[in-house]
């Protein structure tokens, strides 16, 4: 094994290779950082597992939309590298304490609404294998629950095809992989949305949404536009947030769902956050709750991320995820690889017949 990278490295990564097609703002800002022994000491001042470069970027870019530091924010609203860059160092420097404070005490996140388009015909595939009119979503590491919109945005497929509420004020696009349609079925009637985190965020907080946004790189104004879209559709149907252990808290999140639906449950990229064995004990979760009535599972995760769901032959880290569909009832237990997909939802290859 080689020595672990310095704190000056690993924001040059950051800046060269993580950013650099994302957010060029964001790249000159990181590089910058590397190369400023000051800005690295007051980085350093946080807590090892808080001093990377999504944690701390994020921390000065909510201070930023907080009004809190007028001068980053107005660097970061020209969207000119070097100026954010000067900026974004003279407020650490002088914000050290609160930068450290906000990078504590919350997590970086990336909760957005691309993974819909994969979740979308998965769930309706599920309702139709169980013959349910109904069903109730359970998020899996939710963060703010925007999964849990699943059927109230507009989705439109590469394929021409469009699925969801086509006026919905969120929409979404997913380019097709091979020829094989995206089936049309609908999802049946939503009667319940729940979201299991262990730190879930409420979106009706102007704090919690604020920090949602601050996530985002201030130079991709559409990722934020999109994000407070789906924001505000979820305020209008706020979803029951479950805060805790997802293996301890599941058998609440079950028992929210009325008895004449059924209970779907997703996880997008969220069991790789998993020990092997929570992943096996989440899979007795869904078991459990089996005992009594269908349950359905639907994922999207790495190659042999989620337990019980075929890789296809695929290799692991192979640069997509499957997405799997899994349903249980009483003893028995139906698992079926139903499609591939690509940047986190943006491209999807189905591969079942339904």
């Amino acid at each position: 094994m080689g020595r672990p990278r310095t704190l000056a490295q690993t924001y040059r990564r950051f800046g060269e290779v993580d950013a650099a097609e994302t957010s060029p703002l964001y790249a000159r800002v990181a590089v910058a950082m590397s190369e400023s022994g000051e800005a690295l000491r007051a980085i350093e001042s946080a807590p090892a597992r808080r001093r990377g470069p999504t944690a701390i970027l994020a921390a000065l870019h909510d201070l930023a939309l907080a009004g809190r530091a007028p001068a980053l924010a107005a660097a970061y609203s020209t969207a000119d590298g070097d100026a954010a860059a000067a900026a974004a160092i003279d407020t650490l420097l002088q914000m050290t304490e609160a930068v450290v404070a906000i990078a504590v005490r919350r997590k970086p996140l990336t909760d957005e609404t691309g993974r819909c388009a994969v979740l979308y015909p998965a769930v309706a595939e599920a309702a139709r294998r169980v013959g349910a009119t109904a069903v109730g979503l359970i998020d899996v590491s939710c963060g703010a629950g925007l999964n849990l919109n699943v059927d109230r945005v507009s989705i439109t497929y590469g394929d021409g095809q469009l699925l969801g509420d086509p006026t919905s004020p969120v929409r979404l696009s997913c380019s097709i992989v091979g020829d094989r349609p995206v089936p049309r079925r609908k999802i049946p009637e939503v009667v319940a949305r729940v979201g299991v985190d262990v730190d879930p965020v409420d979106v009706s907080d102007p704090e919690e949404a604020r920090w949602l946004c601050a996530c985002l790189p201030p130079d991709q104004p559409e990722r934020a536009a999109r994000l407070e879209a789906e924001m505000s559709l979820t305020v209008t149907a706020a979803p029951r947030l479950l805060r805790g252990d997802a293996l301890e808290v599941l058998p609440d999140a079950f028992a929210s769902v009325p008895a004449a639906a059924l209970p779907v449950v997703t996880t997008t990229w969220a069991l790789s956050q998993f020990t092997l064995e929570s992943r096996l004990r989440f899979l007795q979760r869904l078991d459990e709750a089996a005992a009594g009535r269908a349950v359905a599972w639907v994922s999207a995760e790495g190659v042999g991320v989620a337990p019980a769901v075929p890789t296809l032959g695929d290799r692991r880290a192979s640069g997509h995820s499957i997405i799997g569909l899994a349903v249980l009832e009483g003893a028995s237990l139906s698992s079926e690889a139903v499609g591939r997909c690509w940047s986190r939802g943006r491209l999807l290859a189905w591969l079942a017949d339904s």
